[in-house]
């Protein structure tokens, strides 16, 4: 192997950090330069915490820039510097100047099918409608919102009981083998322009989208809880917090809240349509608890409503 890929790499979380190692690691690659974003303050005591693309890349000593912009003074004239064959880009979380964008081919890893789901939360989207597949998209970048070229897909059919954390997980590894594909084979691929009138767009989640009302039906609360794992989960309107769900049903008619059953220690909630498993139950500012033992210190019965 005579020839190494210069590379220029912008990226941010776990899933940017893993595509890095993969090209660390890859014998014909060569990162040079990595750009992420500035340390942010993390958790209550709000600890100026780095990104994980800035930790591993100085674990093997590579330069790393964290401009605000990248319009910044001195950004554009760095990775230029680098003289890279491609800017590789995951997850980054700022657009590309069309400035750096001509400095030489940028590809982008985003965790979606193209045009499906362009934007800042394309895996959480995909759990969200209860889709049958998902995937990961190379794509050339221009100046629009992942609306570039795509340049290979890797398809994923989603278990209907996968959450967040392990679809996360299973579209990493697809985008790192993406990632030496799409490189490694970019003179022979042809770029594919994308489906304009397909294309949908996934906003930044907030913490106001975990909130459930029984009123919705089964499938789509049990939708939010596969989607929103970690953060924000899924809770009723006084706070209290539901985890462990499981679907019982999607079809039966029921009074939304009604406790239907108690099974071990979980409770059987009915939802306007379809009927829901219940673990753990959390109110608010106290301690999690089974289901049962919720109910029971409140004194609900079957026939009662949950919240």
């Amino acid at each position: 192997m005579n020839h190494r890929n210069k590379i220029v790499y912008m990226g941010t979380p776990h899933y940017a950090r893993e595509i890095l190692k993969t090209l660390i690691d890859a014998e014909d690659m060569d990162v040079s330069l990595v750009l992420t974003q500035p340390d942010r303050p993390v958790g209550r005591k709000k600890v100026l915490t780095p990104p994980p693309v800035k930790v591993l890349a100085e674990e093997h000593h590579i330069k790393v820039l964290q401009p605000n912009r990248l319009s910044d003074e001195g950004i554009e004239e760095a990775i230029k510097a680098a003289n890279p064959d491609f800017i590789v880009v995951a997850a980054f979380g700022q657009l590309l100047p069309k400035s750096i964008l001509d400095i030489a081919p940028c590809i982008n890893l985003h965790a979606s099918l193209l045009p499906q789901y362009r934007g800042a939360s394309p895996v959480q989207q995909s759990l969200l409608n209860g889709d049958e597949k998902t995937g990961v998209t190379s794509m050339l970048m221009e100046e629009g919102l992942d609306t570039g070229d795509i340049l290979e897909k890797v398809e994923f059919i989603i278990p209907k009981e996968m959450r967040l954390h392990a679809l996360m997980q299973q579209l990493t590894m697809d985008a790192c083998k993406l990632t030496l594909s799409t490189i490694r084979n970019f003179e022979t691929i042809t770029p594919q322009k994308q489906n304009e009138s397909q294309a949908t767009l996934c906003k930044k989640i907030k913490k106001s989208d975990g909130e459930i009302d029984f009123n919705d039906t089964a499938a789509l609360i049990y939708n939010k809880y596969r989607a929103f794992e970690g953060w924000p989960g899924i809770f009723a309107s006084n706070g209290t917090k539901f985890d462990r769900l499981s679907l019982v049903d999607t079809q039966s008619q029921n009074k939304a809240g009604e406790i239907l059953a108690f099974e071990a220690e979980s409770v059987i909630v009915g939802c306007s349509r379809g009927a829901l498993k219940i673990e753990i139950l959390q109110p608010a500012s106290k301690k999690a608890m089974t289901a049962k033992a919720y109910c029971v210190g409140r004194g609900m019965k079957v026939g009662d409503r949950i919240i």
